[in-house]
């Protein structure tokens, strides 16, 4: 098994609840993916019980050492999934800037011209049936998060009486103050679960004194920001990088991946940033910017060029002044492991 067969194998059970991908960072290549605590595959030298017992029970992603073998441990975060019940206006922005921060986006719509519009919207996926025969067909996970941002009270309701019985991390519905408290007053009186009610996001996204359907969108999207990035994980495997990584995009082009393994003072990004760098300098994904990038981007390009190894790490340290210097508003260090991808 090479490298494009094991993030083709990581990919399709990433919906899978515990997932992390171990990377040798010292001594022998290696890669070892574990699911469900149980190793899956393994690229390299055949650990003992020991390291595997240890590195599957990682809770947060980490450089590890067992008996002088160096690892970066990830825990690997599944797609985010916003399920958006309605398609009208406010959807439609907030579906333009979901995609651009993380999140795997279904559209459910009842009515077929409102459908067609969240698609060229952009959403991954739109249902277009009733709301009640649509949210059936979601199951709900801990990375799942439902918006309900229909056309009416009633709809609203039969949303929300759908979605109470399935696991979510997040629930959030458009809905004035005291619509929301009628809404729940009456669920509550016919028995619906309190927790779930108190839980809801109402009225949705943070307070920016918003007024139009952009303005709106962008309070909810800051919201759910703020919920996904609350999780302990690593930031995860974009789809574009994906598409590179398992070899269905460019699968002859020459790969170097750059991942962040630690950081220390304000470093624009955390762990488990990545960013693939191709043989003729363009970029995939970010590591943060400014001359930190670049820097990492020239570390890359000489591995191509020298073609002596196939990994190493570097550390990459920009002072408080040296920020200024640069127009940045972040300083510190990273460390960052390179890794030719073939």
């Amino acid at each position: 098994m090479n490298n494009f067969e094991l993030y083709s194998m990581m990919e399709k059970i990433q919906d899978k609840k515990n997932n992390i991908l171990v990377t040798v960072t010292e001594g022998a290549a290696g890669k070892y993916l574990f699911s469900e605590r149980e190793p899956v595959v393994e690229l390299g030298e055949e650990l003992t019980e020991e390291e595997i017992r240890l590195l599957s029970e990682v809770e947060q992603s980490c450089k590890m050492e067992i008996k002088n073998h160096k690892f970066f441990v990830e825990r690997l975060k599944r797609p985010a999934h916003l399920i958006i019940c309605g398609g009208g206006h406010v959807a439609q922005s907030v579906i333009r800037i979901a995609g651009k921060v993380g999140f795997f986006v279904t559209v459910l719509e009842d009515r077929p011209s409102f459908a067609d519009e969240a698609r060229r919207a952009g959403a991954d996926q739109v249902i277009c049936e009733e709301f009640e025969k649509s949210l059936s067909q979601i199951q709900g996970s801990e990375d799942t998060y439902f918006l309900v941002v229909t056309r009416g009270h009633r709809y609203d309701r039969v949303c929300l009486e759908a979605i109470a019985g399935k696991p979510h991390v997040y629930a959030g519905m458009m809905a004035s103050r005291g619509r929301a408290a009628l809404l729940k007053k009456q669920m509550k009186e016919e028995g619906a679960d309190e927790e779930f009610l108190d839980g809801i996001h109402t009225p949705v996204g943070l307070s920016i004194h918003a007024e139009t359907p952009e303005e709106i969108a962008i309070s909810i999207i800051a919201e759910l920001i703020m919920v996904k990035n609350g999780v302990i994980k690593t930031s995860g495997y974009d789809t574009e990088l994906l598409e590179y990584l398992t070899g269905r995009r460019e699968p002859e082009t020459g790969k170097v991946l750059a991942t962040i393994i630690a950081r220390r003072g304000s470093a624009p990004r955390g762990i488990g940033t990545k960013m693939l760098v191709l043989e003729d300098g363009r970029l995939i994904g970010t590591v943060g910017g400014g001359c930190m990038e670049s820097e990492v981007q020239h570390q890359c390009l000489r591995m191509f060029n020298e073609g002596k190894q196939m990994t190493k790490c570097i550390r990459v340290d920009m002072t408080v002044q040296e920020a200024e210097d640069e127009g940045m508003v972040c300083g510190g260090t990273i460390e960052v492991f390179l890794e030719v991808i073939k």
